[in-house]
């Protein structure tokens, strides 16, 4: 007696599992009001991996005078560049469109695509909790920043793994790899530049690439951040045939009393007139999407300051924001990292 079956085996049952994708970028307040960029700026300057200073000496200063001042001076900033249409930053605007436009741009039967903040709101954990819901068990979450630091990439997928502690039913997880000189990216700054370049009635005499700043003491600690950048310089001058003299790289945003990157955006820029370089533009290869930083800190106050040095004309170039070039870019990383899902 034969204890094998003589029927065939019956064809395995379709998985009604899905796959989840989350777009995560840095955060915002929920409006101009003093109360909510206080807020903002509360969650955001508590992160250990941001400020990386004992606790007990930070945050009786960072609750005290500096969220007691800094507030009015950035809601100041964020009402210059607030999208009233829809009353919520630029940074808002744009990283739902690319989730909307992503979603569009893949199969109706592929994965499904929502998107984060890591400071403010949607939450990270409130939106993993979302695709949950809707039969993800399968999950790549795709932090929005072309450079590796871990003030920026690891916190994210900090509060993604600190999520996932308070579940009892975890999904299957990746993260992403930044994309600091993804052969898409680079070709999409580099049409940016090109093409906002030809639309201006004064070429300008030099292109800075300004990049978001980190104090020293985090890269002699072991952090990538300048490795990447110039991961990404090296590329974009490549493909724009320009050398570092053509294309100096800087750094922006910096505070405090201690030492960050070098060059200073602020400093470079505004001595530039002095050596008869008057006409400037400016692009910002460490943020995928326009925001405070670039619209505002760049496209405003320094231009202020620039003016004023004696320069005639400082020219934002646009970040790929949820240009087809960025759509373009999340799909294949989206493409290749979830492969073997789908």
């Amino acid at each position: 007696m034969s204890f094998l079956s003589t029927r065939p085996p019956r064809p395995a049952a379709r998985s009604t599992a899905r796959t989840g994708v989350l777009l995560v970028n840095l955060g915002t307040p929920e409006s101009t009001r003093y109360g909510d960029v206080r807020r903002y700026l509360s969650e955001f300057l508590s992160d250990r991996r941001v400020i990386e200073i004992n606790p007990w000496l930070w945050q009786p200063l960072l609750q005290g005078v500096i969220l007691t001042t800094r507030p009015f001076r950035s809601g100041a900033a964020y009402r210059r560049i607030w999208n009233t249409a829809r009353d919520e930053s630029p940074l808002r605007s744009y990283t739902r469109a690319q989730a909307e436009k992503l979603r569009a741009a893949l199969p109706s039967h592929g994965p499904v695509v929502d998107w984060a903040m890591r400071y403010g709101r949607p939450s990270i954990a409130e939106r993993l909790e979302a695709l949950q819901a809707a039969g993800c068990e399968r999950i790549l979450v795709v932090p929005l920043y072309p450079q590796y630091s871990a003030t920026t990439t690891a916190t994210v997928n900090d509060a993604v793994f600190r999520a996932l502690m308070r579940l009892r039913r975890q999904p299957t997880l990746r993260i992403a790899p930044p994309f600091a000189d993804h052969p898409l990216y680079i070709e999409g700054l580099a049409q940016s530049v090109r093409a906002t370049l030809a639309g201006l009635p004064q070429q300008p005499e030099l292109l800075v690439a300004s990049f978001h700043g980190l104090p020293r003491r985090y890269v002699k600690a072991g952090d990538p951040y300048p490795a990447e950048c110039n991961r990404t310089m090296v590329a974009l001058r490549r493909a724009l045939g320009l050398s570092a003299r053509e294309l100096p790289m800087t750094f922006q945003s910096r505070f405090g009393r201690e030492r960050w990157l070098e060059p200073y955006t602020d400093a470079r820029i505004t001595a530039l007139p002095a050596r008869g370089i008057r006409h400037v533009a400016v692009v910002m290869p460490g943020f995928l999407s326009d925001c405070i930083e670039t619209l505002d800190e760049i496209g405003h106050e320094l231009r202020e300051e620039f003016l004023e040095a004696g320069g005639e004309t400082l020219t934002l170039i646009p970040c790929l924001n949820d240009s087809p070039a960025a759509i373009r870019l999340l799909q294949a990383i989206v493409a290749q990292e979830t492969a073997g899902w789908n």
